[in-house]
């Protein structure tokens, strides 16, 4: 590996198909993020910690980045996979975590698909099965078509930038107190309170399937080597961005509706702010982001799910499309006939929790490693951040674990 990276380019052109597939995975990342559960798990706890979860927010982002900058880089300067490279580190790691993606990956793409069916129903009044229906169709339709991979940038891109754009309209029309929650940024109310809340911010915006979709992207489309690290850097980097923007703008519009003593609906917390800022429209505008925040999810789970699937085996590895196909009819099939399963959910997020820690120990390892990354030299500072990420997303698998043992329990 060492030798094919000495007779790459040392010199890095940002060209225009560079500029597209920048956006691309940084928007398949962010949006893969941004999904049902994103929305309303930030609802809940700015209605919780009120200003003071700007702070949670900011410290989450910060871990985010330290998990996702050292992932990225050493998957494309090794121009391997995830699992690829956590088989090299130990025989058979990379195929366990490939199962885990892939379970995880199912199960929590049932209930994307149950969030656009939902969207759907707030927008146009379908039925939920119909919409979901709808939903999976469409999803195919993009991974069918010839220009598979560029239709699917320009649907995050706009799906992105879409959600981006609603939620800050509502968040202007919300009038937060800005002051406040610039001041609790820094200095927050009960810090130690924020502790789960981060935890649970880090795990749902780069647990599971998500810190890989960009970076999968990125190494399909071809691009690998350590001369493309300063384009690495400023996508993994921006990804996270992305999604905290998108997490503070929806925070502040939800700050905006609580301070004024409003209660949300807990059955539907997020479409309760809307409905508030904006009227009886508020709740079909939701159906929009919802839908948004759905479809990409389904998008970017089931590809990054079969980035990991198709390694498996020789016969199945350019055959991406089949794979993502079946993922997409299996979670829409499961949801149509026997709903939402809790149960699979809450195994599926205890799965998830365990790994972020997994993949990123391996590779934090691997970077060290000169039979897999030849001459590279890895920042120690990186190195650092990586482990208090890993410490970080350890607490969470804890957690998501306890959430599995009540389970069992019950």
């Amino acid at each position: 590996m060492g030798d094919k990276l000495k007779t790459e380019p040392k010199d890095f052109e940002f060209t225009k198909n560079h500029k597209r597939l920048l956006l691309g995975s940084v928007f398949l990342m962010a949006t893969s993020a941004i999904g049902p559960a994103f929305l309303t798990q930030t609802a809940v706890f700015t209605a919780q910690f009120t200003s003071s979860f700007a702070f949670a927010i900011l410290l989450s982002i910060l871990i985010d980045i330290g998990a996702q900058i050292n992932i990225w880089r050493v998957l494309v300067v090794t121009g391997k996979r995830g699992q690829e490279v956590a088989n090299e580190i130990f025989n058979g790691l990379g195929t366990f975590i490939s199962l885990l993606i892939a379970i995880g990956g199912l199960a929590f793409n049932i209930g994307n698909i149950a969030g656009a069916g939902l969207g759907l129903n707030a927008i146009f009044g379908l039925d939920v099965k119909i919409g979901a229906a709808i939903t999976a169709v469409l999803a195919i339709l993009i991974f069918v078509s010839k220009s598979g991979q560029k239709i699917m940038d320009v649907v995050t891109m706009f799906l992105g930038i879409l959600m981006i754009v609603v939620v800050a309209f509502v968040m202007f029309k919300a009038n937060p107190p800005y002051a406040e929650a610039a001041k609790h940024l820094v200095m927050p109310e009960q810090p130690l309170a924020l502790v789960l809340p981060i935890i649970t911010l880090v795990g749902g915006t780069v647990g599971g399937y998500i810190t890989f979709a960009g970076a999968h992207r990125i190494l399909d489309s071809g691009i690998k080597g350590k001369h493309y690290l300063p384009f690495v850097n400023k996508a993994a980097i921006s990804g996270i961005l992305t999604t905290g923007v998108l997490r503070a703008l929806l925070f502040l519009a939800v700050l905006g509706v609580v301070v004024t003593g409003v209660t949300l609906n807990s059955t539907n917390p997020p479409a309760s702010v809307f409905e508030h800022v904006l009227g009886p429209i508020g709740k079909n505008i939701f159906g929009i982001v919802l839908f948004a925040a759905a479809m990409s999810s389904v998008i970017g789970s089931a590809y990054t799910s079969a980035t990991f699937l198709k390694t498996m085996h020789k016969s199945i590895y350019n055959k991406t499309n089949i794979i993502v196909i079946t993922f997409i009819v299996v979670s829409t099939l499961v949801f149509l006939f026997l709903g939402k399963p809790v149960t699979l959910l809450i195994v599926a997020g205890a799965l998830n929790g365990l790994i972020l820690p997994i993949i990123l120990t391996t590779i934090l390892i691997a970077s060290k490693r000169k039979s897999i990354v030849g001459d590279y030299h890895h920042p120690a500072w990186m190195l650092w951040f990586g482990i208090l990420a890993v410490i970080v997303t350890v607490v969470t698998g804890v957690y998501s674990l306890q959430g599995l043992t009540q389970l069992m329990g019950s």
